[in-house]
């Protein structure tokens, strides 16, 4: 039930505006930033696996999207938010301060059970880890499934968890 009601909120609130604590954009995929990836059929499976489903979701929760969290000396950087959402995208990307952008691994959807997108231990950890300090700003681009992209970039002070 909560499903459907994010996803009522998500339509309802996609204006095609920018998150407030991001710079965003959208926009189709091409050729030349999507190699090796093909568009999967987009039909809505009621369990939030393609694009279709997830993309309006991603687009009401931008500012969710990652965290930075102080933690015994150390900077995790947090994609738990769009690991969750995973089965409608092919790529997670990040960068951290302008730097070259990283591949994320995505764990597996897990097709066929009752909750695909669920993050289990074997999904390995949500978060990477750097130097104290070190994060002053996340670069993350998506491909979705059905080949669009969105990208945002976040200053610390907007992600920094409490």
């Amino acid at each position: 039930m909560i499903d459907w009601i994010l996803v009522a909120v998500a339509l309802a609130m996609n204006t095609g505006g920018t998150a407030p604590a991001a710079t965003a954009t959208q926009g189709g995929g091409s050729a030349d930033r999507t190699p090796g990836f093909v568009a999967e059929p987009q039909s809505a499976t009621g369990q939030f696996t393609t694009a279709l489903e997830v993309k309006p979701i991603l687009q009401a929760t931008k500012t969710s999207w990652v965290a930075v969290r102080e933690y015994e000396g150390r900077d995790l950087v947090y994609l738990t938010h769009l690991l969750s959402w995973r089965c409608g995208l092919h790529e997670i990307r990040y960068g951290v301060n302008d730097g070259p952008m990283q591949v994320w691994p995505m764990p597996p959807c897990h097709d066929g059970t009752a909750q695909p997108n669920a993050l289990r231990p074997e999904d390995g950890l949500p978060y990477v880890e750097f130097p104290p300090g070190t994060v002053q700003s996340l670069s993350v681009e998506l491909l979705f499934d059905d080949l669009d992209t969105a990208n945002a970039r976040f200053e610390r002070v907007q992600v920094l968890m409490p």
